[in-house]
């Protein structure tokens, strides 16, 4: 396994790499079919531009050139990890990245923990008490989940906690000229604004855990080995937490890699929502601004940030089952 593993990650890193390349062309293709660019939103806003002011602006940004020569450009840029330059907000891209990617990692990162959790723990208590008022509970509120809009969900927490209660927050990521993040009183009124955004974004995942969970239980209670434990005369719990969780835990583990993606996704409507000053508002505020640089830098670093935690997620796996490192060698 130990020789193996490396091999392994070079091969999942070789055949990832292509697809951050798709990504970033196919996003590039989308982006060009939208009618307007930059100058267009320039003009309205300003009320009227003449035709020679925003052929000067096209050829000031290189938007006069055409849509091969600017991709070629920018694939060039890529090579020198150069994500280009966002005119609209005067600063080179990905140090607006580096800006904003700590509190969406920081979003993302409590959102995953809280559904993971709170659903792996619902998960088992519902395959335990399987058929009982309990069980129809867990899965009505999985239910729930399911069918609920996240921003729908967001708007709700935001009225009852906040409008009705004043307990949180409704938005920012920080009280305005609160305490520094080096204070316990600055990571206190953090965790107060995270509390509610984190809430929202792992509704929908949580119920996703609780039916993973469950089915993978349930399946699991069925296999020989858990007759035998039970007959070795280990309790329920042991049974359930040793022997049952263990297994079930590796279905949990492939469905995170697959939510990464629409987490990230899903952050753009949280973040829209509590005003969090994340990649989402950012990539939601380029649309409106049509500042491509930006979306194409962002769609990049999102795609780059998916493909690591899911190459995370495979290795985390290959530990948990080293049967598909050796069958994958």
């Amino acid at each position: 396994m130990s020789s193996a593993l490396p091999r392994y990650i070079a091969r999942r890193l070789l055949q990832l790499a292509p697809i951050v390349l798709i990504i970033v062309l196919m996003t590039y293709l989308l982006l060009r079919l939208a009618p307007g660019d930059l100058v267009d939103v320039m003009a309205g806003e300003s009320g009227a531009a003449t035709a020679e002011y925003m052929a000067e602006l096209r050829r000031q940004f290189s938007l006069d050139q055409s849509s091969m020569t600017i991709f070629w450009n920018y694939l060039q840029g890529l090579a020198r990890l150069d994500l280009g330059f966002s005119f609209r907000n005067g600063a080179p891209v990905l140090d607006l990245i580096l800006t904003r990617v700590g509190p969406t990692l920081l979003l993302m990162s409590a959102s995953i923990l809280i559904a993971a959790v709170a659903g792996v723990a619902l998960g088992v208590i519902s395959a335990k008490r399987r058929g009982t008022v309990l069980d129809e509970a867990i899965s009505t509120l999985s239910t729930l989940g399911f069918a609920t809009p996240v921003f729908w969900v967001g708007l709700v927490l935001i009225v009852v906690f906040s409008v009705q209660l004043r307990w949180l927050p409704a938005s920012g990521m920080g009280t305005i000229g609160g305490p520094g993040l080096t204070t316990w009183a600055g990571l206190w009124d953090l965790l107060r604004h995270l509390t509610l955004p984190a809430a929202t974004l792992s509704f929908f995942y949580l119920s996703i855990y609780v039916r993973i969970t469950r089915s993978a239980m349930l399946e699991v209670y069925g296999l020989d080995f858990v007759r035998t434990a039970r007959a070795k005369g280990l309790s329920e719990t042991r049974v359930a937490l040793r022997h049952v969780l263990r297994n079930a835990l590796l279905p949990v583990v492939t469905i995170t890699g697959l939510q990464l993606g629409s987490l990230l996704g899903g952050s753009i409507v949280v973040e829209t929502v509590f005003s969090w000053p994340g990649l989402g508002r950012l990539a939601f505020d380029a649309v409106f601004q049509r500042d491509i640089n930006l979306l194409l830098g962002i769609f990049l670093f999102s795609s780059f940030l998916v493909v690591v935690m899911n190459l995370f997620i495979d290795v985390l796996y290959a530990f948990l089952d080293p049967r598909i490192v050796t069958q994958r060698s």
